[in-house]
Order: structure tokens, then sequence, then C-alpha cells
């Protein structure tokens, strides 16, 4: 079985990612050959968005069961909660991760032994198709909200590489294109990582997008001067009332599009949607390295000795955005019943 997108590939033996740290200045892969590996990987953001974060957790399990394949019983039981325990514990907010290796591990609990490599390898490609398929539900749905001239304005990177393929935010703005209309996007460049910088406006450029990149605090005058007319976003987890965990700056964006009387819209699959956290928060928080603020790559640009706070996400309130869109449809207000109702439909 074989996987091929440009975020990932999966040879059978080995889980290649493209490495998203380097981007857009070299175009470079890390082969990932054990679950150790893609756990590192994972938490050092070689591969980062919810939906990719799932895909290659799972993949990872699945290397984890190819390097214990010779075990039996119990030993067999132990290795395999290690695999899952080490990958659960590189990105704490990301509900995908934990999606994806509680359906791998009940997989793994359920095939009793019995070729249960080759039907983990089965239930990861799965997932991987699944995403494909979800992101461009998300993005059919999602275009309706859209109209021909529109400009967009996005934060962070919820494209093709935060995901399988496609994307979610950015899959939305993708099918809009798909279906003729024509769009410019505003990009914030999303410190301190730059994902937006680097990674989405390198995608939207690839696609032939008019695209321009402002500063994260540009983002309020854009809005005052006319120029935006919807702000879409990814996520890494909705609560069940509606709040919404997403990259830092997710909130202050939110605010500023209540103010101006933009929508706000989130683009996510169903499995970001977290029914068992009732409210934003009781959702994790991951707090990154200091030099992510303190340095632009190698070079430091902060003073010696200075503190830093660098939460990766933050939480914006569901009074704040305007609807989800997910592979099953828009969901609006009341979050908190029509959420509820989207999980627990039949796909």
């Amino acid at each position: 079985m074989m996987l091929k997108t440009i975020t990932m590939q999966w040879t059978g033996d080995s889980l290649i990612l493209i490495d998203q740290r380097k981007l857009p200045h070299v175009v470079e892969n890390i082969v990932c050959k054990s679950y150790e590996e893609v756990a590192q990987a994972i938490k050092d953001m070689v591969v980062r968005g919810a939906p990719a974060i799932g895909a290659a957790a799972a993949f990872g399990y699945v290397l984890g069961a190819k390097q214990f394949s010779h075990l039996k019983g119990e030993h067999l039981s132990k290795a395999m909660q290690q695999v899952h325990d080490t990958i659960a514990r590189t990105r704490p907010t990301a509900v995908n991760l934990f999606w994806a290796l509680k359906r791998m591990h009940e997989k793994f609990l359920a095939s009793q032994e019995q070729d249960f490599v080759r039907a983990l390898e089965e239930e990861a490609m799965k997932i991987a198709q699944e995403d494909i398929e979800t992101n461009r539900s998300i993005g059919r749905h999602g275009q309706t909200l859209l109209k021909d001239g529109d400009t967009i304005l996005t934060h962070c990177n919820a494209g093709a590489l935060a995901t399988v393929d496609y994307g979610t935010a950015l899959g939305v703005i993708r099918a809009a294109v798909e279906n003729g209309k024509r769009l410019r996007v505003y990009v914030d460049e999303t410190r301190p990582y730059l994902q937006g910088a680097r990674l989405t406006a390198w995608e939207l450029v690839q696609l032939g997008l008019e695209t321009i990149l402002i500063c994260d605090n540009m983002a309020g005058w854009v809005m005052k001067q006319g120029k935006v007319n919807a702000v879409i976003v990814g996520a890494d987890r909705i609560a069940a009332n509606g709040d919404v965990a997403n990259k830092i700056g997710t909130y202050t964006l939110a605010v500023l599009a209540k103010r101006h009387g933009v929508p706000f819209y989130v683009a996510a699959p169903t499995s970001t949607i977290d029914l068992n956290v009732e409210d934003g928060s009781q959702i994790p928080i991951e707090e990154r390295s200091h030099t992510e603020v303190t340095h632009v790559g190698n070079m430091r640009i902060a003073a010696e000795g200075v503190k830093v706070y660098n939460p990766a996400f933050d939480v914006t309130e569901h009074d704040l955005v305007t609807a989800i869109i997910t592979e099953r449809g828009i969901v609006r207000p009341p979050y908190e019943v029509n959420l509820k109702h989207i999980v627990e439909v039949e796909p």
C-alpha cells in the first residue's frame, strides 16, 4: 500500500514527511523508519496541522507495530501501549492526534494478533484517504459562502501542508476558485513561527492565487479599510459549545472581525470536534520553546535575559464564530445543539 501527497508519503516501511520547518527556501524530506522518529517529527513540527498530525500518528503507530511484530500476548500489548503513549505526548492541543491514535489502538485490540500489522496499515491508509475526501467536502460546502471577487483573510496554515492533501481553510478557497470564483487572499505572517509567511503564502502562490502577505498586527487596519470580505481559519480542537482552539492570534482576528462586521469562519473536519470538552477553558494549550520568539531562524532578535511567554494556541469563544464548516455541512449557532447533531449523524 502506497500513499503520496505533498505532505507525506507512505512506502510500506517508512513515512516520508516534507520538512515544513525549511519551506519555502528548501524542499526537503525526512524519512521516518520508526515510531520514535515519527513522534519526534510531530514534536519538532516537521509535520504540523491537526489533520496531518493525526495521519502521521497513524502511520507512526503502524511502524511501531512492525517494530514489535515479533512479540506475543502481554508483551506485545505493553509494547503497543508504549507506542501509543509516546506519540500521544508530542502535541497536547490537536485533538486529531488522539482521535487517530484511539482509532488505531482500538483496531489493534480488535485484531487479536491475527495479521495485526496488515490490519493497522489498512486503517492508517483509510485515515489518510478519508482526510483527503473530508477536505474536499469541506471545500464544497465552504465555497458556497464566498462570492466572486471576494477577498479572504487567513491565519497560520490550513492548506494541503496541514492535512494529508487539499486543506481545510485553504480547501474552501481552492474549491471556490475551482468553481470559477476570482478571489484575493490576505495572509497573516503568523508569528512567531511564520507558518503564514513560509507555508500558506508558498501554497497559494503555487496555486496561482493573488496573495498579499501582511504582518499579524495589520489585520485590523485592513478590515477597517473594507478590504476583507471574510476571515477563514482552521482549528486544532473545537469544544462542544463551539469554542475554537487554533494558532495563537486567531482570537485577536475574531475580535477584529466582529468589530468590523466581517464573517469569521472556521473550517475543520468533524474529527476536530471534541464533545468531551464542554468549553474552551478545558482545552490544554501547548507552550513551545522560547527560542521561537527570541529568534528568527538561527538569529537572535531579542535581548538576552528577557522572559518569554509562548503559547502555541489561543481559544476563540463561540459567540465570535459566524459558522463552522465541516465535511458534513455548515454548522451555525446554537453550537451546543448543532455540533452534537453533526458529529452523531451518519456520514
